[in-house]
């Protein structure tokens, strides 16, 4: 027998949703195949990808046996799903943005990679938001299991779906010119999580969408030192510094170096501009607490850590995939674009490295500050 969200259910799961760790959670229909709205949204990530936008993420033009991109339909991979719970977690910190004057020499670690849990001694470890909101959506889909039959499946970044598209269907929010999901009370730092189900959404119940209230603000398109918004909530995701400083491998084009700036790890700057995040809420999870270290670290500490020193301060964090090559390669950078000269010997030890992309950027970064003082 097949089963339906009824408000009733729906409200019971948003209520354990927050009671489970989340700030926000909304139920959306997944579209049939063929409507519309499928045909449409498919056509979007497809035209998105066939223009070069995903970069080197090849995750991402994944396709089926069918030739059709994975991720363009939720049910060409899940046939059985007919609906996902869509569930957010804030993660803004007590910290200063990106874009506020910063201690000399600090590099920028992107906010949602703070995170830490802090043991029982006092010790405070590295967390992963994958994990943390993983098992979050585990107990929510354990509650769920225990009121009602359904098949689910959870994810957090790796599912066949775009989750930000799910969000701003479920009403939790819109997508801003950002290309983040903007909450009108939470603003955009939100982590996103979803729970796959096969209980359908009757059409009189499908929610309503938050209204669009991004105006004729262009901050954030204006704010992008890489020129990555190439339009309202269309991003290029190859001339993104999150791109560039996560998911790049080799070489970072030398044209977009410039525009990385200080940061090392991911970037804020559209999100730190957007006047929604302005009142947004600071938030203390458990297993999601800022870890000072890595609030404008300084750059010098960041090209001192060997594997150990890495594997001490990253190991279970966002960061761990980056890995120290690709890390230093970042930091490199980013100490070419100080201009500080107190960064020189580190960078000429670094033309030594048997690494010849790290060896690069480090040449790279030694011109910029020679050429700048030059000028001075």
């Amino acid at each position: 027998m097949s089963v339906a969200w009824t408000p009733e259910l729906a409200a019971w799961i948003e209520k354990q949703a927050l009671e489970t760790g989340f700030d926000a959670a909304g139920v959306a229909p997944v579209p049939e195949a063929g409507s519309a709205v499928a045909e449409r949204d498919a056509g979007r990530f497809s035209s998105w990808v066939e223009a070069g936008r995903a970069g080197e993420m090849e995750y991402l033009k994944r396709r089926g046996e069918d030739g059709i991109l994975v991720r363009s339909a939720v049910r060409a991979a899940m046939p059985w799903a007919r609906s996902v719970i869509v569930c957010a977690l804030n993660y803004n910190a007590a910290a200063p943005p990106s874009i506020a004057p910063a201690p000399t020499g600090a590099g920028w670690i992107a906010r949602y990679a703070w995170s830490g849990r802090t043991l029982d001694n006092g010790e405070t470890v590295p967390t992963d938001y994958h994990e943390e909101l993983l098992g979050r959506l585990h107990k929510l889909e354990a509650l769920l299991k225990e009121r009602i039959p359904a098949e689910t499946r959870c994810y957090v970044d790796t599912g066949p779906l775009v989750e930000r598209s799910m969000a701003a269907h479920s009403g939790l929010g819109w997508i801003g010119k950002n290309t983040c999901v903007i909450h009108q009370q939470l603003g955009s730092w939100l982590l996103l999580g979803v729970i796959v189900t096969s209980i359908s959404v009757a059409p009189h119940a499908v929610p309503e969408l938050a209204t669009d209230r991004c105006g004729t603000c262009t901050r954030c398109i204006d704010a992008c030192p890489t020129e990555a918004l190439v339009a309202p909530r269309e991003m290029d995701a190859s001339r993104c510094i999150a791109y560039l400083t996560i998911e790049k491998k080799g070489e970072i084009p030398e044209a977009l170096r410039a525009g990385v700036g200080r940061q090392v790890f991911g970037c804020d700057i559209c999100q730190d501009v957007c006047p929604w995040n302005r009142r947004a809420p600071i938030a203390v999870k458990q297993g999601m607490e800022a870890r000072p270290e890595l609030v404008n670290p300084a750059l010098q500490w960041l090209a001192s850590l060997d594997a150990a020193g890495f594997r001490k301060s990253f190991k279970g964090s966002p960061l761990e995939r980056t890995r120290r090559k690709r890390l230093h390669r970042n930091v490199a950078i980013a100490m070419g674009n100080s201009h500080d000269k107190s960064f020189l010997s580190q960078l000429e030890a670094w033309t030594l490295s048997e690494d010849e992309v790290l060896a690069e950027g480090a040449r790279w970064a030694i011109r910029q500050i020679t050429e700048s003082a030059l000028h001075d």
